[in-house]
């Protein structure tokens, strides 16, 4: 197989970009260093804006007969559950009214059994170093494949190998990863009653930090507990961990019925850092930076995976709109492409950085500062619902609508909103699950 693109890195970003270019009929090879699908707490949460993506390939369908759970709202809360902020996804346009959560694996399956005759998908390759032409231009790359080291080259190669992604060093960008100082201990919960009456994604505040809730398929949960970066440094043991667990619920009356169930999935504890990051180029000359590789977010904004999906779409489009203009995969088209795909997606990519970190930063930041300023800003967005359905509308990945320095003034009460209550007319009726 001589591809048209080689996309390194099998995650969400790969896959979906593999989607999104054998869809315009080209021969794609999908090649990632890991032998098998590892089972992680990540990408479980799909915006309306990457499901309209999903819905036109077909993945949608496969996650809703898979049992996929529909969640009608993001809502952030006290201690005690009272909602403090709620982002009413039935307030946005049909179908776009429907977050989605399934597992990772099986979201990262339904993509892979998605791909058309014309993608390839081969585990336990390893990127070894990138192949140029005499000008500079990355033509492809050297693999290593069991015990054999070969040259696979093709007019397109898109990085999609994570945040730390070497291909991204490979193409001379540079950028910096930022880590939280904390991170997220994520637990597996079987409680079938309590995900029955779990129906939205919850963000419980604390003064120690965020509690993250929703519901998973089969009648399980997903917890986040936000953790100093050494809070648990040195507890090994079973018991250590039950004590630390039961006391981090035990601050929040609205989960501690949760709590025997937790300490019945203790083994499903995964710790996981914390980092954002965003590239200041998504493209060199015959590369395209997708997923992690491009940027990374906090999970409590639920914006990574989607920005992923929606980031391969729009590399697809651009590069479909040169092969229409040029008829092939020259050099010269598919940079122009890069360099398009560059220039309209970086700045959404900003809005969306900015918009995750503000989020991130409102339920997670310990400071004295940050504690005063992120509960008002939840409190007074919370009471505004022009803001409101702003937030909801860019959270939703459906287009970005920037707020305005008044705006943030308003979201900390530092100045009345005369216009609080010009939102659009809210849909009829949201439709039933499928």
């Amino acid at each position: 197989m001589s591809p048209d693109v080689l996309v390194c890195g099998a995650g969400v970003g790969g896959l979906a970009a593999a989607r999104a270019l054998g869809g315009l009929g080209l021969d794609v090879l999908v090649v990632d260093k890991q032998p098998k699908v590892r089972p992680i707490a990540k990408g479980e949460v799909l915006q309306p804006g990457a499901l309209r993506l999903l819905r036109s390939w077909g993945v949608e369908k496969r996650l809703d007969a898979q049992g996929a759970v529909r969640l009608g709202r993001l809502v952030v809360r006290d201690p005690r559950g009272t909602a403090q902020m709620s982002l009413d996804y039935g307030q946005l346009p049909a179908p776009d009214q429907w977050l989605l959560a399934h597992d990772h694996t099986v979201i990262l399956a339904a993509l892979a059994e998605s791909l058309g005759p014309g993608v390839e998908l081969r585990r336990g390759v390893r990127a070894e170093a990138p192949l140029r032409d005499d000008s500079g231009r990355i033509t492809g790359l050297r693999l290593a494949e069991g015990g054999t080291v070969y040259e696979q080259r093709a007019p397109l190669v898109v990085a999609a190998d994570g945040i730390s992604s070497r291909l991204r060093s490979w193409a001379g960008i540079e950028a910096k990863r930022a880590d939280y100082p904390h991170r997220l201990v994520s637990f597996d919960i079987g409680d079938a009653d309590a995900a029955a009456r779990a129906d939205d994604f919850s963000a419980y505040v604390t003064d120690r930090g965020l509690r993250l809730l929703y519901p998973l398929p089969g009648g399980r949960l997903r917890l986040y507990l936000q953790a100093g970066p050494d809070e648990l440094r040195g507890v090994t043991a079973r018991g250590g961990l039950a004590d630390w667990a039961a006391r981090a619920l035990s601050q929040v009356p609205a989960l501690e019925p949760l709590t025997a169930s937790l300490l019945a999935h203790l083994d499903s504890r995964q710790t996981l850092p914390v980092g954002r990051l965003l590239s200041p180029r998504l493209a060199g000359h015959g590369l395209a930076l997708v997923g992690e590789a491009a940027y990374a977010v906090h999970p409590m904004a639920a914006q990574g995976m989607n920005t992923a999906i929606t980031s391969a779409g729009a590399l697809a489009e651009r590069l479909s709109g040169q092969l229409e203009r040029t008829g092939g995969m020259s050099a010269a088209a598919v940079d122009a492409a890069l360099r398009d795909y560059h220039e309209r997606q970086s700045p959404l990519l900003t809005q969306a950085a900015r918009t995750s970190g503000n989020a991130a930063r409102m339920v997670t930041d310990l400071s004295w500062r940050g504690r005063v300023l992120g509960r008002r800003a939840v409190r007074h967005t919370g009471a505004n619902p022009r803001l409101l359905h702003t937030v909801t509308h860019n959270m939703s990945g459906l287009g970005p609508r920037p707020l305005t320095p008044l705006d943030r003034l308003q979201q900390l009460g530092l100045l009345p909103d005369p216009r609080a209550h010009r939102v659009p007319a809210a849909p009829a009726g949201r439709p039933q699950p499928m």
